[in-house]
């Protein structure tokens, strides 16, 4: 009878994850807690501990980034990343999905790529490259900058979960930010060799013969030989004419007056919650129950700095409050918040009440074959898509069942399944902008343009991870 109840109240987190990922957006967190209403008033189980911490450092950081694009300092970062990107068009694939990574890393958020994908269209488009190629590596490593980001809701969420296991910011960074480099580095290896040449594409071909794309310059010699049966008309591969960048008007994105003070301003209260982090002693210190002095948290140090960065911008940039409110960044931080807090607290009140039934046997195979956390992470990731909401769903059942912190670190950032369905914004975004057809969905849900760069960054980033966590001391 005992394992029946345990089944049904299964059914009931389950049922609430599914609702929540089919109504969307904020739906996802508000089906999460009335899940945990269920379990609660229905099967009578206690309360699990709301994420409170992580649910506040997610709202300090959203203000302070929201405050960040109002006063233009977004703009600021996407008109760095779009120069680097176009600079480099002959390299683009390798590029374009270090610099999706690092600017992920820097603001905490992976929205910032949504400016890029447009740039990053254009620069391989003129350039008679594959958009694909570049579209898709940037978009499944700019996933990776989540789990290397001080700021970002995830880390929030792990930070406080890490908390007494001797894995601090210092500690996870070390393993994660190497490990996403590799990865990046790895993704952008095996995508340069995707699909057809642009010219021999025959989507893209299909779509020039509608009037829907034009045959970009570079590649008008080698259209019009194969269209004449000539065969290759450059002798291999075509991504350029002659293999070299062509010279093409850049995309130039519009700065606003102090766009740049208002980035920095930013940037200065990320590194200065790094180094906080790095060095323990620079943050203030008060007696435990056993009088010894403990420095603070990092989670309280991430909400005061955060929310000071904000006051910051405001005041030095003198940007109406009011207008910090209605930024998308702010919308969408709220989302991810609601949604972290309703499925974690669901996901908490199940667990803890369900110990000896789920986490034992989940510890002992998770202990015997850790790996299996690995795939618990990518496919949970995919099916929420909330990477912080599988953070506080997981990492706990790993904690339990005693794996070294080392290894959980190194195996977390398989949040990078969250691209497994084409469910993200980042996604369609990318389809719908690449008007050559290359980079595309399918009638398989799981297999689209973003499969084989996800699955090369996940294999990458959890192998590299491993090996980097072992000279990691905690």
């Amino acid at each position: 009878m005992e394992t029946v109840i345990v089944i049904l109240q299964a059914c009931v987190v389950i049922g609430a994850i599914v609702m929540g990922v089919r109504t969307g957006g904020i739906g996802l967190g508000l089906w999460g807690v009335v899940g945990t209403a269920i379990l609660v008033f229905v099967f009578r189980l206690e309360p699990g501990s709301p994420p409170v911490d992580a649910f506040f450092i997610i709202i300090a950081v959203i203000t302070a980034s929201s405050a960040m694009q109002a006063a233009g300092g977004i703009d600021y970062l996407v008109a760095i990343a779009s120069k680097i990107i176009q600079r480099n068009p002959g390299r683009l694939t390798f590029v374009a999905p270090l610099v999706a990574f690092v600017f992920t890393v820097l603001s905490g958020t992976s929205n910032i790529f949504f400016a890029l994908i447009p740039v990053i269209y254009e620069t391989a488009y003129r350039n008679g490259q594959r958009p694909e190629r570049a579209l898709a590596a940037s978009t499944v490593t700019s996933g990776l900058g989540i789990t290397a980001s001080p700021v970002s809701a995830a880390m929030a969420a792990y930070l406080v979960l890490m908390e007494g296991t001797g894995y601090g910011l210092p500690q996870i960074l070390a393993v994660t930010v190497p490990a996403a480099i590799v990865a990046c580095i790895a993704t952008s290896f095996v995508q340069q060799r995707i699909g057809k040449d642009l010219v021999d594409d025959p989507v893209f071909r299909k779509r020039v013969e509608q009037g829907v794309v034009e045959v970009p310059a570079p590649l008008k010699a080698a259209y019009a030989a194969r269209s004449a049966g000539g065969g290759s008309a450059a002798g291999g591969r075509t991504t350029s004419a002659g293999g070299r960048a062509v010279e093409v008007q850049p995309v130039v994105h519009t700065v606003p007056p102090g766009g740049a003070t208002a980035a920095w301003i930013f940037l200065s209260g990320t590194f200065l919650v790094v180094a906080l982090g790095l060095f323990s002693g620079l943050r203030p210190a008060f007696p435990n129950d056993e009088g010894e002095l403990v420095p603070i948290g990092m989670s309280v140090v991430i909400e005061m700095v955060m929310f000071t960065v904000a006051l910051v911008i405001i005041l030095v940039r003198k940007v109406k409050p009011s207008l910090v409110v209605e930024q998308p960044l702010l919308r969408a931080g709220y989302v991810a918040a609601v949604a972290l807090f309703g499925i974690a607290w669901m996901a908490d009140t199940f667990i803890s009440a369900n110990e000896e039934t789920i986490i034992e046997p989940l510890g002992a195979m998770i202990e015997a074959n850790p790996l299996l956390l690995a795939v618990a992470l990518f496919l949970v990731a995919g099916l929420t898509t909330s990477q912080s909401a599988t953070t506080n769903t997981l990492i706990p059942i790993a904690l339990a069942a005693g794996l070294a912190p080392g290894v959980i670190t190194a195996m977390w950032p398989s949040l990078i399944g969250v691209w497994l369905f084409p469910a993200n914004g980042s996604q369609i975004a990318s389809v719908e902008t690449d008007q050559t057809g290359s980079t595309r969905l399918t009638q398989v849900p799981v297999w689209h343009s973003f499969t084989i760069p996800m699955l090369v960054s996940w294999v990458a980033v959890v192998a590299s991870g491993l090996l980097i966590q072992l000279i990691i001391p905690a």
